[in-house]
């Protein structure tokens, strides 16, 4: 995400307000998003028990599946299961 855009279409009025939860360049935000209209998380926002607890369920379900020379369910890169 480009912050510095972001920034641009806040001072802009184009877009009413932002949250972020992941930054550009972590730790550093864009002095622009420090502003009432943009909510700043601290990369958190996925750290419930019962997220996590899912998190690692897939995590496992893609494992077990690869290993039983299935297609994990939750692939993002599907070409690396190509035959050659």
């Amino acid at each position: 995400m480009n912050e510095a855009a972001l920034a641009q279409a806040l001072e802009g009025k184009k877009i009413a307000g932002a949250a972020l939860d992941v930054y550009e360049n972590e730790p550093s935000i864009h002095p622009g998003l420090k502003r009432p209209n943009v909510v700043l998380a601290p990369h958190i926002a996925s750290a419930s028990l019962a997220t996590r607890t899912k998190m690692a369920c897939m995590a496992a379900q893609n494992v077990v599946a690869l290993f039983q020379g299935a297609r994990p369910p939750n692939i993002l890169n599907p070409e690396v299961l190509k035959r050659r």
